[in-house]
């Protein structure tokens, strides 16, 4: 290129620089000034002393390089280097002299306001990250973890410094996670490219535990090329916990509800069958006693009368469901209850091969209760237990107190073929039943549901197919005072 032509290149670069340039001869007076430089000290700068325009003075600087004739180029660059608040001044030598000089103003006060700001702006926007309520945790493309906040630390078990110095996001995400999380941030299906929304997804805490999070994640991104990932993630656990608390409340409330309208159904049927019952059993009886008949004919007698009676039981389960019995509510021994009903049903034929376990804690407080409800309660889940076992298995009781919520508990557990999952939410249900026909009423469960109801208390089950089922009741101490009777709950 030419000569002539790369000046003229260089001086159209030099009118179009965004800072003050100008040029100065030996004898401190303006030749030449860029229009940036003609904007800020007017268009006629020219000819007049850099000192007066630059410094408002009336005579040269101290130091000039103009007037010094000792200043070669090196230690002039030096000198004008170690005073970043002068304007940058800077000598164009010919053969050993200054020709002229450069000067321009690239405002590093300004610039040093400017990187102030940044580095306040920057610290800002730490901190908000570290304290922010959510977890943040920044890493770059390596994995290496660059932000870890507090309340990351809280939810993982790590400390900060742990995470910070020692810790692979891999580390944080179990399995293939991290690849998993990066997938989803790369393709455009989960909030767009680069960004992931509302993603559920298990991290891996320090003990091991799997905690449940909503994870809100992007790329960082230096033009196209990705830098780091940053994400915000909220603990789901006390959310979760809380849906299944209501869950569990909302299912007891319906519950509750088909319980109130069998029972006024159950009240109105039992009444209607007791009376053709008790005609049945009376005068099965009489013809029994009073005629000579066949073998045949009494057995066929014997057959009715023994329907007969089971169907009088079913009616007194069913008055029991409708809560047509007086309760007489005081204070109570619930391991004496639980003892009395193993002594009333261990002699039975069925719990001859039944080994029975008992864990009573022998400091159980009383419970203010009835008596004759608790031992129907527990008589009924012991037999429910022993003809799921087919008279065979160990049966647990064990009571203690749950001091954080100040109840009592009971659990009774066997070691049946267990309740499928489908069916458990059911077992508490009227009239719901796996036996066989003609072995079970559906009333039994239902009833000991009721009974626990009805003393402000909670019944659940858990069950593993072929190891056996366990009943949970509860009852809370906080009851009324003691000795006091009463005619309902």
């Amino acid at each position: 290129m030419d000569n002539g032509i790369a000046k003229g290149y260089l001086l159209k670069a030099m009118d179009t620089f965004i800072k003050e340039i100008v040029v100065i001869s030996p004898a401190l007076k303006i030749i030449a000034a860029n229009p940036i430089a003609s904007e800020t000290w007017g268009p006629d700068c020219i000819g007049k002393p850099c000192y007066t325009m630059v410094y408002n003075s009336t005579s040269p600087c101290k130091n000039c390089p103009a007037k010094s004739d000792e200043q070669d180029e090196a230690s002039f660059m030096d000198d004008e280097l170690s005073d970043p608040e002068k304007p940058q001044c800077y000598p164009v030598f010919s053969e050993g002299t200054i020709e002229t000089l450069v000067m321009f103003d690239i405002d590093l006060p300004r610039l040093g306001k400017l990187e102030e700001e940044l580095h306040r702006s920057n610290s800002y926007l730490k901190n908000m990250l570290l304290s922010a309520v959510d977890s943040v945790i920044a890493a770059d493309m390596t994995g290496k973890i660059i932000i870890f906040n507090d309340a990351a630390a809280e939810v993982s078990g790590y400390t900060v410094d742990e995470a910070l110095n020692h810790l692979d996001i891999r580390d944080i995400y179990p399995g293939d996670g991290a690849r998993d999380v990066m997938r989803k941030l790369r393709s455009d299906e989960y909030g767009g490219k680069g960004k992931l929304k509302a993603y559920y997804v298990d991290v891996l805490g320090k003990n091991g535990e799997l905690i449940p999070i909503s994870l809100y994640a992007s790329i960082i991104y230096e033009g196209d090329r990705e830098i780091a990932t940053i994400g915000f993630f909220h603990d789901r656990r006390e959310r979760i916990k809380i849906q299944k608390e209501l869950e569990k409340t909302q299912t007891q409330l319906l519950q509750s509800e088909k319980m109130a309208s069998l029972g006024k159904l159950a009240a109105g049927v039992a009444h209607q069958l007791n009376n053709p019952l008790g005609g049945i059993t009376l005068y099965t009886k009489l013809v029994l006693e009073e005629y000579d008949l066949p073998d045949e004919a009494r057995e066929d007698l014997q057959r009715i009368l023994k329907d007969s009676e089971r169907c009088r039981d079913t009616v007194r389960e069913l008055l029991e469901f409708a809560r047509q019995t007086r309760y007489f509510m005081q204070s109570h021994n619930i391991n004496d209850a639980i003892s009395r009903t193993l002594f009333l049903v261990e002699s039975q034929p069925i719990f001859q091969n039944i080994v029975i376990e008992k864990d009573l804690s022998p400091s159980l407080p009383l419970l203010y209760s009835d008596i004759q409800q608790l031992n129907h309660l527990f008589m009924n889940i012991i037999l429910n237990a022993a003809e799921a076992m087919e008279g065979k298995g160990q049966l647990t009781l064990k009571s203690y107190v749950k001091p954080e919520k100040n109840w009592i508990c009971i659990e009774i557990t066997d070691t049946g073929p267990g309740i499928p999952q489908e069916v458990l939410p059911r077992i508490f249900e009227p009239f719901f039943t796996t036996k066989e026909e003609g072995k079970g009423t559906g009333l039994g469960l239902s009833l000991a549901y009721r009974i626990v109801e009805t003393h402000r208390g909670n019944i659940t089950a858990t069950s593993t197919v072929g190891k056996g089922t366990t009943f949970l009741i509860e009852f809370p101490l906080n009851q009324p005072e003691n000795g006091e009777n009463s005619d309902g709950k």
